[in-house]
Order: C-alpha cells, then structure tokens, then sequence
C-alpha cells in the first residue's frame, strides 16, 4: 500500500481527535461520502506540505517521477488547468512571446491574459470529412518559430487523440535554446505496457527489412490476421510514446482521464535545464490551492502503485477492446469507427456519421436515451467515446451492438454539407490582456466589421477560438459565425445570437 494513502488509513483508524479543519472533522455522519471523508485532513505534523514537501508527498511523487521517467515530477490538484498556467508561467517572461498552436486549451488563453503575452500562433488544420483539429507537425514548428519566440506551446495527444512527433518538434526548440511545452492531459497513459505482436510473430514474416519497424510493424499484423482468418484483428499493437521520453522540456498529464485516479487530478513533469524549477513552483503555489486535498493527492499516489504493478495488463485489456471495437464494428456500412490511420490514441473512438443524414447530435442522443450509453462528446458529424483498460465487457458489448443495431437502419447518401473551416487568423490590434481588460460593449452582427473582440467566440466542438480578445471582425468572421448559428452548431461567446463584445469606442 502506498506510504501517504496508508498513512491516512492509519490516521482515521487512531484515537487522534481532529480539532483543526477542514469542517466535517472525519465523521461520517456528517456525510453520505463515508470513505473520502475518513481521509480528508489538512497540512498537520508528520503529513507533509505539498507546497513546500519534504516527506510523504515528496516520495508519493518521487514514485511517479520514477514512473514516467522525468527528472522531476509533481502532484497537481487543481487539474492541468493549474499545470498549463504554471508552465507558461515559468517558461515566459512577463510581456513576452510564445509560438503555440491556435487550438489550445482555454487554461492556455487564460495563462496568455494573466502574463500578458504575445502569441503567435501555428496554423489550425483539420482532418478533412471529419471536422476534427488535426495535430501540429514539425513542419509547422520549424516554419513559424522566430527569435523573440521564449517557449512553444503545443496539445499531444489532441483531445479526438491525434499525436504529434515530439522528438522532431523538441529537437527543433532545443537548437534554438528554447523549451517545448507539453499538454499531454489526454495522454497519461502512453508509454506503458508491450506490443501485443511479439518478436515470435515476426517469425510468420518473409523478406522484411529488419531495420524499418513500421515495416515489420506491419507485415507482422498482416500475417497474424491471416492466421485468424479475421480483419484488423491487432490493429492497434501498442500506446504512443510519452512526451516525457520524447524530450519536451515540460508535460503536463490529467491522470483522472484515462487513468484509475480522481477528477481534478494531474501530473507535471519536468526535464533538462531550459526551465527554472524554483520559479515553476513558485507558480505552482500561486496557481493551486493552499488547502491542497489529501484525498486527492492519496488518490494520484494510489493510481501510479495501479500502474507501476498492471499498467501492462490494463493497456493490454485497452488494446484489445479497442481491436474488438473496429473489427466488430468494419462491416457497417454508414457509420465508421475511425481507425489507426487517423487516430493515433486507443483509448479515443471516433465515430462518423458523414455518409448519412444523421448529425453527430441525433447519434449522441440515441445512443444515451435508446442504449443508456453516455458518450464523452458529440460534434457536426462524429461522436467520441472513451474507453480504457478498466472499461467492463458489457460495457464495450453494448457499445458495439448499439452501432450495428443503429448502422442497419441508416442509408448512404452523399454527403454536400461543407464542414465549418477555422483555417483563417483574423488581424490582431490587441493583446489578449488589454482586450479583456478594456471597457466593452454589444455591437449587432451589422456594425461588428473592423470592431475589436472583448471576449472569445469559439465554434465548439472542437472548441477552437473563431477570434481571441484583440483581434479584428472581418466581413469573412462575421458571415461565417451567422452561417454556423444558422447550421444550428454552437457557436460560443455571441450576445443572443445577434451580435459580439466589443471593446468599447472612444
């Protein structure tokens, strides 16, 4: 058993009386949460401080230091939001300038307004058909870094689980002495467990290059699917690589996501010398609570002995749901399960609904309301499930047969519905501070062109800001936001649907 969640145990089973916070005093009675609320204690003697640690959490975090294999790593309990702010943070300096990519996470903006940075951004890309942000490639990095650049900001995974080359896009930064940031929330599981084909599969293989691993990769499943006689059986052999071991500088990861840890928690971790840990946990204390939960934290201590001891078996049991999923799943003739070719993250299902006259919506809501199935999100013409290794057979069962049973009663058609694009980057008068902070008011959608933005307006799902605080409406953002309010999509940030907040005019 861990040391700090044993501790704890050890504590609630004492004769020590608690006359110091927090409120409910450990009894149960105060509480239908009986179990948490037996752990739940404040910084008192003998349990360390996550702030400024010396004893049990610094070894909790120690143990998931050795894990991911970071040089230094820590618990997070205010989510990645606290993580992402505190590496923008310490990564730039006031008033400075970072390369990021335009899809970022909200806790990204909200770290660019309190530092009052300059950003300039990657170009935004989808994958065509599907409506979904494609990731950032080194291309796009080496193309648009300059010298005022002080850090890089890049999402891998994306939140629909597509990865970029992180050694390629670290090697880039670290010639120009710069660190790259990681927001790998999506993504604490890579890293962990064995290729399902093992070298004996290879054997069932001639004439294969040994040198080229994608090519024995996939020779090696071509002759295993043979030999089952069955399609795409072991499509998915294996999790991405962590960021960590691909060489950013700082990754942050949500454990709660697709690990057995609680809501609200995270990891960051730290490598190499290009940030200054002392300022970053400088940050750290700013940006999380001073009342840190020790529920939570013996939570995040639990969930890496959980890995540390069968992180394998669970990625093998995420492997092998995800392979019955497609393969289950190939004969549908409408809705597709997108696969490996797209979708680099396993535990991420995408399914489309491109090719008929269902929008991903109607898909979401039927699969809730018909098949009790609550998926994690619905966008213009897909659906998002998550799954992992602690998901139950009936659960993906269930799934499957909701698909083909949805799947029959569907037709091809062709679809001539032309998928928003936010390929664009509108012209910039403002910082995103100085536009938020501005005085500001409603403009109608007619008077809104060459008025500069006060507030986000973001086309979600996926999320990705239309225009940011400082930036300019043109005629092409104003017809495109009134084109999506009439599609029906969700078109976030708008004042009733009618118009947009300005900075107000002297």
């Amino acid at each position: 058993m861990p040391e700090l969640y044993q501790e704890l145990i050890n504590l609630a089973e004492s004769d020590m009386y608690p006359l110091h916070m927090p409120g409910h005093k450990r009894n149960e009675l105060s509480t239908p949460m009986k179990g948490a609320f037996r752990c739940d204690i404040t910084e008192i003697d003998g349990y360390d401080n996550l702030h400024d640690e010396s004893g049990i959490i610094l070894e909790a975090e120690e143990r998931a230091n050795k894990l991911y294999g970071a040089d230094k790593t820590f618990f997070l309990v205010n989510g990645s939001t606290s993580g992402v702010l505190s590496a923008v943070s310490a990564a730039v300096s006031k008033n400075g300038t970072i390369l990021a990519a335009r899809g970022s996470h909200k806790s990204f903006y909200h770290a660019a307004y309190l530092r009052n940075l300059n950003v300039k951004y990657l170009p935004y890309k989808q994958i065509e058909g599907l409506n979904i942000p494609d990731c950032v490639s080194a291309d796009d990095i080496e193309q648009n870094i300059e010298d005022d650049v002080e850090a890089v900001f890049i999402t891998s995974p994306t939140y629909e689980g597509i990865c970029s080359d992180i050694k390629k896009i670290a090697e880039i930064c670290h010639k120009r002495g710069i660190p790259l940031i990681v927001d790998a929330a999506h993504g604490a599981h890579f890293g962990f467990g064995e290729k399902l084909i093992k070298k004996s599969d290879y054997s069932k293989v001639s004439s294969i290059d040994i040198q080229d691993n994608k090519s024995i990769e996939s020779s090696a499943i071509d002759a295993v699917n043979k030999l089952y006689k069955e399609p795409s059986i072991i499509e998915y052999v294996s999790v991405p690589e962590n960021a960590v071991s691909q060489g950013a500088d700082i990754v942050i990861h949500s454990v709660h996501k697709t690990l057995p840890s609680m809501t609200q928690t995270a990891l960051i971790h730290i490598s190499g010398n290009l940030i200054d840990r002392a300022r970053l946990k400088r940050f750290l204390r700013i940006y999380q609570s001073s009342s840190p939960s020790y529920v939570l934290m013996s939570s995040i201590d639990l969930c890496i002995k959980e890995m540390e001891e069968n992180g394998n078996s669970y990625i093998e049991k995420l492997l092998k749901y995800r392979n019955r999923i497609q393969r289950e799943t190939s004969d549908c003739k409408v809705l597709k399960v997108i696969g490996k070719n797209v979708i680099d993250d396993p535990s991420k299902v995408i399914v489309s609904v491109q090719d008929s006259t269902m929008t991903g919506e109607q898909l979401y809501d039927i699969l809730r309301e018909e098949y009790g199935l609550q998926l994690e999100m619905a966008g213009e013409n897909t659906v998002l499930a998550i799954i992992t290794g602690w998901d139950k057979e009936e659960g993906i069962s269930r799934f499957i047969n909701a698909l083909t049973e949805i799947d029959k009663g569907l037709s091809v058609v062709e679809n001539t519905q032309v998928s928003p694009k936010i390929s664009f980057l509108p012209p910039k008068k403002m910082n995103i501070c100085d536009a938020w902070d501005a005085e500001s008011e409603y403009v109608p959608f007619i008077d809104a062109e060459s008025r500069i933005a006060a507030e986000f307006v973001n086309l979600y799902p996926p999320g990705i800001p239309i225009i940011v605080p400082g930036e300019v409406y043109t005629k092409e953002i104003i017809d495109n936001v009134k084109s999506y309010i009439n599609q029906g999509l969700n078109v976030q940030g708008i004042e009733k649907k009618e118009g947009f907040l300005c900075v107000r005019q002297k």
